[in-house]
């Protein structure tokens, strides 16, 4: 039997759950509905394990822990998305509906690709920021050097910050860190260049 993409067919939240231990696959869930994740590049790939080890090790001495792309984030509790990391202060905490989804992120970060590009800036931020506990939303682009740092003010208002060169410092204010764009890059070679 083949898994659609994205079909009309709704699941509750523990056939979703079961779908995804029957077949291995990521699915994000959303009122029922199950839509496929598509796998990553290697460059993506790459980026992702640079940003969590980074993360892993300026939070050594805070009560907040990393996390990779295996830990599903809850917007509520019908909606689950995945995230390539995320940060998460305290014990995790879930949603008695779904045990497996974690709803108190405090920062989380997506790698982009062409094809998540404007979900990923558009719609899943938007989704993102119905969480309480959410503050900090960091964008990474692989096919050059771009970080993009979204961070909570208050509830109407986010502060915006980029990095575009290899020897700038990422400030991440939620968790009072610093991680330097060189290490978030380490290991990636580029084939492109942006245009100036």
């Amino acid at each position: 039997m083949g898994l659609p993409e994205h079909n009309h067919q709704f699941y509750t939240i523990p056939e979703y759950l079961e779908l995804e231990r029957q077949t291995g696959i990521k699915f994000e869930y959303e009122d029922g509905e199950v839509f496929a994740m598509v796998g990553g590049t290697a460059t993506h790939s790459r980026i992702s394990t640079n940003i969590t080890g980074e993360l892993r090790q300026v939070l050594k001495r805070k009560l907040c822990n990393e996390y990779n792309s295996d830990l599903k984030i809850a917007i509520n509790e019908e909606k689950y998305r995945y995230a390539d990391a995320s940060v998460i202060c305290g014990p995790v905490e879930y949603y008695d509906e779904n045990p497996e989804a974690a709803k108190n992120p405090l920062l989380i970060v997506e790698v982009l690709s062409e094809s998540s590009e404007s979900y990923d800036r558009g719609e899943k931020f938007k989704k993102y920021r119905q969480i309480p506990t959410f503050r900090e939303y960091i964008l990474i682009e692989q096919r050059f050097p771009l970080v993009e740092v979204f961070f909570k003010i208050d509830e109407k208002t986010w502060q915006y910050r980029v990095y575009e060169q290899l020897d700038q410092v990422v400030q991440l204010n939620s968790i009072e860190a610093e991680i330097p764009l060189a290490e978030l890059y380490s290991g990636v070679i580029f084939n492109e260049q942006p245009s100036n």
